[in-house]
This record gives C-alpha cells, structure tokens and sequence, in this order.
C-alpha cells in the first residue's frame, strides 16, 4: 500500500486549474446583467419576536430604491413557504411548520428574513434597509436542545408541544439491553457534537431574470440545481418546472450547504418577474453566518458494552437534536437515517439501539453539512472505544483490532449491509505508519520541554451514495466533440478532470475530445446533484454504463457501414474495425453523424441517456492516527502530526483524491480545535463574523500523511468509493482522542469539541485543583 504519487497512473492535473489560475473562473458574484437592479435582506435582529409591523414607506422613498417588500407582497401573490422535504419514518411523526419566505406574523431566530430591498446599487439598497421599520415584540427565547425539551421552555410552534419535532428509533431494543445487563464493562459518556458552518470561501449568491412571458432563470452558486427548481416552481412559485431554468457555473465550495434552496433564491426570482429587471444579490459572510444553515448542533448520550476479553456486545445511544427554528430542507436526517447507516462503525456489534429527539430551537436551521451524520455516529462510537481502552486496561488499538469487522458482506446491527473493505489491513498499516510503539518516547520527550504529547487513533466507515437514482451521459456535438452530460454537480472538487478521464480510456480517445456539461436544467434532464460523496460512485459509474451502451448500439451501425458481419467488428482506441481485414476501419465519429443522418440505430443517434436506479451504497473507511502537543500554562493545542490509510476503492485520479481526504481532514480538524456556532442566552450570535468563527489556517495544519489501500467494490462498474467526506468523519474523534491522552496524566478523561485553549485550560485547573484537594 504505497503512499501517493502524483506521477502515478490517473494523476493528472485539473483541467479546471488553468483557468482558475488565471482569473477566469466564471462563479456568479463576477456576473452582471443589462439592467440589473440589486438587492438586500433585512433581516431581525430579535431570536424570538412578535412581528407587529413592518413599515417600507420611508424605504420606499429612497433614491435608487425600485421596491421595498414584505410578507404581505409575498401572501398576495400566493407565495409558500420552503419545505422540509425530509421523509422519515418516526416513532413520533416529523414536525414541519411552515416557513414562509419573509417572516409571518414571529421570528424565530436571528437572522431570519423579514424585508426584501431592491434598488439601481447597492449602496442604496443598503442604504435603504436601514430605513425599513420594524416593530418587534420581543418574547422568551431557547437555545439549547436539551433545556428546548424541557419543562417550561418557550414553546416556538403550536404544532408542536414541548417544541418536539420528533422522536426516531432504530434497532433492538430488548437484545441491546440483554447485552448491557450480562456485559463485564459498561462505558459511558456524554458528548457533543458543536454547531458549525460549512462556510464556503464563496459565499451565496444569485442573479434571477424573468422574460415577458414569465418564464425565469436563475443563475446560482449551487450544488443541486434540479432540486432546487423543483422546490422553488412546485412549493414556492407555483409555476411548471419548465418555466423556471436553474444553472451554475464555478462554485466556490458547498459542503452540503449550496445543495438547498434559500429564501433569497425565490425572492429573486418573484422580484424579477414582478419588476421585468434582472435582480442580483450576493451574501457577505457575516448573512452566511447568521442566514444560511448550521450543522451537527446534537447532544448525546453513548454506553459500549464489551465482554471480558474486550469484544463489543452492544451500542446504546440517545440524541437530542438541534433542528434550529425550522425543520430545513433534507436537516433532520442528519441526526436520523445518516447516522443510524454508519452506526457502529467498522466494528462487530452483534446489538444497537439508538433513539433521536428533534428539538426546536431559536437559532439558524440546521442541515446538512460534509459526511451529514456520518460524522456525528463516527464521533460517538470513536470516543466511546478510546474511554472504553482507558477505563478497561485495552491497548486502544488492539481493542480497534480485535473488533473491527473482516469477513464480507457484512450486515450491522441496524441492518445496512457492508460489501467489501479493507479495514484491519488499514488498522495494521497506520500503526506502522504513525511509529505507534516509537510515542513513549516522543511524549517523554515533549514532557522534557514541559509539553504534554497524546496521541490519538480512530477508524471510520463512510456510507457513501446520496440519493440512489442518478442520469448520466454521451452526446455528439455538431462542432465534433463529445458531451458528456451528468447530473451530479462539483463544487471545486474536480469533476471535469475526472469524469473526462473515465469517457477518455473507456472510448480511448484524447481527453481534448470531450465537453463536462453539468448544472444547467437546460442542459442536462434531471440530477440529484453532489452530496453523500456520491459523483463518482453515481455520477462517473452511471456515465460509464451510458457509454458501454452507447458502444453497444453504435457496433452494428458500424457494421453496416464497413459490410461487415457485426460479429466481427471491434471497437478500440475510437475507431470500429472488421477484425483480420488489414485495415477496413471507421471512426466512432463517422458512426455518430452516419446515424444522426440516416436514422439507423435509435432515434436519437448515438445519444445516449442511462438512469440508474436503487443503486448500493458503498462503503469508504480507513484508520488515522494524530499527535498533539498541549501547552499546560494555557492550553494551547498544537496539531503535530497526522497519519491516515484509507481505502477508496480503485482511484480514476489519485491526486484529486488526495485533495478531497486532505479537505475533508482540514474541516475536521476546525471542528474538533476551534470551529463553534456559539449563541448567548438570548438568542444573539456570538459568532458572527471571523473575529469570533475561528477557522483552521496553514499553520495551524501539519503535512498530512496519506496512504491509499484499495478494495474495490462491485457497486459501479469502477470499483470506485466515495472520498469526499471521509477526512470530516474521521478528524474530530481521531483529534479529540489524542487531545484525551495528552491530558490523561493529569487525571483528565474526556473533554468536549471544540478543544479551544480556555476549555483545556479550565480541565488542566480542574484536574489539579482535584488532585489537591
């Protein structure tokens, strides 16, 4: 299992870098239109209000201002509220009160929209939402998810008492607790998984235009465009899909959050079609914080039963979940049917039982963000092995190692079914990697400089996917080039590279020969976007399927052609010939237009469209080790080394892959050391802005060390597995264990995310006042 190479077969560069290197990325805050008119929300400064009134006049009279509207414009016009388009299969049924485009009649957190401003400039849009007058009658607020369940908490909606939204349940309850009651050991802990933002270096942003027939456009930065005009035209605008087109070009990063429709997105568009002027807006990162989407937001409760020899028996865990003041487009099923797939980990856990209580809350809606609750179960079994190691005498990785699951296909406890992996392999390889037997002598060494060394190790398993139906495939383009049409969407992650070298070998033509068509429902018939590290498991598989049937249909035409029997034609290096004839050949190309101009073979020529329905998840997963070093007069945490070995399956471009595992690490790290979506007890965020959102710099990371093993699986004709997400559900529990066991001599056993130098520091006092006392 040889580290990365970059000359290794695959890893070329992006073709995507040369123009981004030079300043001609085409991402829509560079956009403009004839005529645009620019726009501005305002937005409640109150988390919990009545909304007695909201006066434009004075807005209105502004130079520059072209309108100025709130919900009462919106109800005239018939406008819906955005949808949760959540289905979940409750014990108690999903909660989902409306929430309408402006705020009607209450806010419920900070943030929320409650007027629409549209003017010639900026400035003056800006200008005049300063001037709309809104009268709030504030009211008790709830930020917790805990303290929202409770007794007595201000109650956001009627519709739902006690300002539950839910409660989920899966697995064996009887059997988990029949293991619990013969266990030798029993460990259990509380932990958190902080609310964070998925805070994308491009911020939000849209320009809508509507023609005199009504029909609109709207160009977004986004990862799912055919979901978002299916919930904009359908719930929102009430119009036919066709009339509503949705494109993006560049996106500057989404991690799950470009993948929803916001209310921006239809104001835009109504303002466009009422006003006959395109209408442009783009967020500031202080809007994203406080009027986009957070994540992860859940507290929970893990007990692992093992028997004496250390093997795990049982899972039992208990969420309650933060769904903000709304139950937002796909949010709660990060704290649902996500985690509950990778529940367990890559170990053997004959019973699991989890339960999930949704909470109201009046803060940002929650949803999903990279890995969506994959992270959040990684976290908890993670953390529970390494108390488990600790309180119990196991070595940490022999415990890993003696449970982890080797015999394939597999089914876990809750029921999904994993095909293949390489996950002791990864466990053996990492060790070896990281020096494992060599840290005593590092931390002495550390602690000679008056440092405390830990080091930490956790595996994952990803359940990569998505949603289960995808369409990808082959045009020919009069101008001689291949189109290749997909449905999944990248968001910097380099698709047009990749998907180009998988139709490039499979057809074996020159990469120059190909055009990546995607994001465009002009363009492309439907999609289900990127999201569940899911483009080329379904994206890139299903364009292979689309070629093999497309060769499959061109042969015999290529038969005909050269009077050939088709049993004896060929197809190699973009050329069909009659094998043995010395030469009697015709290019895929002549095919092509032969049948687009005499109609032979389908009706659409060698177009070719596949659906693939019902696919399989596949299932990523690999070992990481981290060392930290503490500084025990502030608490300071120092990221020292990082070491993973995973297994992606077979790799269509090493390097890109690379890249992603390298993302996905980073973010982790920013949510185990520092990131946190922190509220006061009235509702105001504290973290509204980079002053106060800490996110991980360069120096804050070390050079990560990264070896690929591979098992590939049989779920697409690649053997591909999703990487995407990976690095996210394996940093924060492989950090967090390390940070544990930098602290453990001082008597400290468990600390929660992020591990910022106060809240280390306070546990470094804690202990030793303790230990003095």
């Amino acid at each position: 299992m040889p580290s990365i190479d970059p000359s290794s077969e695959g890893s070329i560069p992006r073709l995507e870098d040369e123009r981004f290197l030079l300043g001609r990325g085409r991402y829509t805050a560079d956009h403009h239109r004839p005529g645009e008119l620019h726009a501005v929300v305002v937005r409640s400064p109150h988390a919990h209000a009545d909304l007695k009134s909201v006066d434009t006049g004075a807005a209105r009279e502004m130079p520059g201002v072209v309108g100025v509207f709130s919900d009462a414009d919106l109800a005239a016009d018939g406008l819906g509220p955005l949808p949760c388009e959540m289905t979940l299969d409750a014990v108690s049924p999903l909660v989902k009160p409306p929430r309408w485009i402006l705020a009607r009649e209450r806010v419920r957190y900070v943030g929320e929209p409650v007027a629409f401003v549209v003017a010639e400039t900026l400035a003056q849009a800006m200008d005049a939402a300063e001037a709309v007058d809104v009268d709030y009658d504030a009211l008790p607020v709830v930020v917790d998810e805990v303290e929202a369940l409770g007794e007595g908490a201000p109650q956001l909606w009627d519709e739902a008492p006690g300002n539950l939204a839910f409660v989920f349940e899966r697995g064996d309850r009887e059997a988990t607790e029949q293991a619990f009651a013969g266990a030798a050991h029993v460990v259990e802990l509380p932990l958190v998984n902080n609310r964070v933002s998925a805070f994308p270096m491009e911020p939000r942003a849209a320009i809508a235009e509507a023609d005199d027939s009504g029909r609109m456009t709207l160009e977004v930065t986004g990862q799912g465009v055919h979901g978002i005009r299916s919930t904009l035209a359908k719930s929102v605008l009430h119009v036919a899909e066709d009339d509503l087109a949705v494109f993006a070009e560049d996106v500057g990063g989404g991690f799950g959050m470009k993948n929803f429709p916001f209310p921006e997105h239809a104001l835009l568009l109504w303002a466009a079609r009422r006003l006959g002027r395109p209408v442009r807006w783009v967020s500031t990162n202080a809007d994203d914080l406080m009027g986009s989407v957070h994540a992860r937001a859940l507290k929970c409760r893990g007990r692992l039963a093992l028997d004496a020899e250390g093997r795990f028996l049982a899972l039992d865990v208990e969420i309650v979940a933060n769904l903000g003041a709304y139950a937002s487009t796909l949010g709660p099923g990060s704290s649902t049917l996500a985690p509950a797939a990778a529940m367990g980990g890559v170990y053997v856990i004959p019973a699991i039982a989890m339960r999930t209580r949704g909470a109201f809350t009046n803060t940002a809606p929650v949803d999903a963000y990279r890995g969506a609750g994959k992270p959040e179960a990684n976290f908890i079994i993670e953390r529970l092995i390494d108390a488990a190691a600790r309180q119990c005498g196991f070595d940490p990785v022999a415990l890993r190692r003696i449970n982890v699951v080797d015999a394939f296909p597999y089914r876990k406890a809750l029921g999904v079914v994993v095909d293949c992996g390489g996950y002791r392999e990864a466990i053996d390889k990492a060790v070896a990697a990281a020096d494992y037997d060599g840290f005593a002598a590092r931390r002495a060494e550390a602690e000679a400089r008056g440092r405390l060394r830990g080091l930490g190790v956790a595996c994952f398993i990803e359940t990569a996917r998505g949603a289960p139906v995808e369409e990808a495939g082959v045009r020919f383009a009069e101008d001689g080039a291949i189109e290749i049409v997909t449905g999944t969407e990248s968001n910097g992650q380099g698709h047009e590279t990749a998907f180009t070298q998988v139709a490039a070998a499979r057809l074996g033509l020159p990469m120059e020969r190909f055009r990546y068509v995607q994001a465009d429902t002009r363009r492309t018939r439907m999609g289900n976007g990127h999201g569940g590290a899911r483009s080329m498991h379904m994206g890139a598989g299903t364009l292979a399927l689309a070629i093999d049937r497309m060769l499959a249909a061109a042969g015999p035409i290529a038969a005909q052609l050269l009077q050939a029997d088709p049993g004896d034609v060929e197809y190699a290096g973009g050329v069909f010939a009659v094998r043995g004839s010395g030469g009697r050949a015709v290019p895929l190309a002549d095919v092509a237009r032969a049948a687009r101009a005499a109609d032979v073979g389908p009706a659409e020529g060698l177009d070719t469209l596949v659906r693939r329905e019902d696919a399989p998840i596949t299932f990523p997963g690999g070992c990481h080790l981290a060392e930290v070093e503490v500084d025990p007069a502030t608490g300071e945490v120092r990221l020292k080394r990082y070491v993973a070995v995973d297994d992606y399956g077979r790799m269509v471009n090493p390097r890109l892959v690379e890249g992603q595992v390298h993302g996905g690490i980073a973010q982790g790290i920013g949510q185990a050391l520092g990131e946190d979506v922190v509220y006061d007890e009235g509702g105001q965020l504290l973290s509204g802005s980079l002053m106060d959102y800490w996110l991980p710099r360069a120096d804050d990371l070390p050079d990560f060390e990264i070896t690929f093993g591979g098992v590939p699986t049989g779920a697409n004709p690649l053997g591909v597995k999703g990487s995407g997400q990976a690095g996210c559900i394996s940093a924060p529990p492989t950090i967090m264990n390390a940070v544990v066991d930098a602290l453990s001599p001082l008597g400290v056993r468990h600390i929660e995310m992020p591990a910022t130098a106060e809240k280390v520091w306070r546990a470094i006092e804690d202990a030793r006042a303790r230990a003095a006392a």
